[in-house]
């Protein structure tokens, strides 16, 4: 009876331990499926968001325009720092939203698709809106700043430092409201995981690729100090297409932020929506329809930034004529 009781106890353990390691199969394929989940959430994500990070891109590198060589690395540490404190602020307030509030994610999409779109078109009106000598004022100040030893740029950065700050912050909020909008619907723990990865993702690589950006023409001027003929001409090039390139960056983010802002709007008013994409289905029944089927709705939502950028920039000018008016009177 003894032998008998043992081989049934050790039966159960049998059985028990077999229960156990099918429910450790089930829950690995279960974190396996959650994983892959999060990956794809991420991934998507990250290609709504390129826009806005294009854009960051653009604005962060211009911000150490005019900055010292050894200052720049220090400068764009510290923004980086101020975007990781940006982020710790945003992501847990996205997450309080999309929990208690989550009829607020599209109102917040919808401002923050409205800001891009505002601050594009005032991009493209800046030389109308700004008198020349204000940005000759701007260059020369940091020129004699600069050439002055007895300047403290560590003071002098502060203003700078703090404006790109508050840039990010702005830019990091459209990041994380257009991640919040992907994932609303998601379980919780997907949206932490997807949120931080985003937030950490957009954080390193923005201010890894502004510090290679800004690092550039020292490149150049190191390779063209090189005996090698190669060398020399690698840093003259390097040199050349270092100004090109914030150009670049620049209207590529000018028309990331229509094409993104305008088709955060267009999904925010159904009717709207629904009209880019008739309009983008019947594009593609012409020649060459694929392609015409991907262009026509993302210029329509360009259109549609546009519009609503120069809607949004109107009634701002107005508001602060208004304000000088009243404060003059």
């Amino acid at each position: 009876m003894a032998g008998a009781s043992l081989l049934t106890l050790l039966d159960d353990i049998a059985a028990v331990l077999d229960d156990v390691a099918l429910m450790t199969k089930v829950a690995a394929k279960k974190s396996a499926a959650m994983a892959d989940d999060v990956s794809v959430m991420t991934k998507v994500a990250a290609q709504k968001t390129a826009g806005v990070l294009g854009d960051d891109l653009a604005l962060n590198a211009q911000q150490v325009s005019g900055v010292r060589a050894e200052r720049e690395l220090p400068v764009v540490w510290a923004v980086c720092k101020g975007s990781f404190v940006n982020k710790l602020i945003l992501v847990p307030a996205a997450l309080l939203i999309g929990h208690f509030a989550p009829w607020a994610v599209t109102p917040l999409l919808m401002v923050g698709g409205a800001f891009l779109c505002f601050e594009g078109f005032e991009k493209l009106a800046h030389k109308f809106l700004h008198a020349p000598h204000e940005d000759a004022a701007q260059h020369e100040s940091h020129a004699l700043a600069n050439a002055n030893p007895a300047v403290d740029l560590v003071t002098f950065e502060k203003d700078k430092i703090k404006g790109a700050v508050r840039t990010d912050f702005i830019l990091s909020a459209e990041i994380i409201a257009i991640t919040l909008g992907t994932v609303a619907t998601a379980p919780f723990g997907q949206q932490v995981a997807v949120l931080a990865g985003i937030a950490l993702i957009m954080t390193v690589g923005v201010y890894g690729l502004v510090a290679g950006i800004v690092k550039l023409d020292d490149l150049g001027v190191w390779l063209n100090n090189k005996t090698s003929s190669v060398a020399r001409a690698m840093g003259s090039g390097i040199l050349r297409a270092a100004p090109w390139l914030m150009k670049g960056l620049s209207v590529a983010g000018t028309a990331a932020m229509f094409l993104v802002g305008g088709g955060i709007l267009v999904h925010g008013v159904p009717v709207v929506h629904h009209a880019v994409e008739a309009a983008g289905a019947a594009a593609a029944t012409w020649p060459v329809g694929p392609l015409w089927g991907v262009l026509v709705p993302n210029l329509l939502n360009a259109v549609v930034g546009v519009v609503a950028g120069g809607l949004v920039l109107a009634a701002v000018t107005l508001v602060q004529r208004l304000r000088r008016k009243s404060i003059t009177a």
